[in-house]
């Protein structure tokens, strides 16, 4: 079996992790609702992208009780 030949140093593994860091998220707005959503992505909560219909999303009917 293999081992390694020489103990890695403190600054070069750090150097390895480097790219392990977690990276803020880019947020853009809806055109049309104005809410918080990822670039490139249609809205979840109204279904548009592009200023154009992309998902048509289902709306929940509230029913009365009397």
């Amino acid at each position: 079996m293999s081992v390694p030949k020489k103990r890695r140093t403190k600054s070069s593994v750090g150097d390895r992790r480097s790219h392990h860091a977690i990276k803020k998220i880019n947020l853009s707005t809806c055109s049309k609702c104005g809410r918080a959503v990822k670039p490139h992505r249609a809205c979840s909560f109204c279904g548009t992208y592009n200023k154009k219909e992309a998902i048509k999303i289902k709306t929940k009917d509230k029913k009365k009780k009397e």
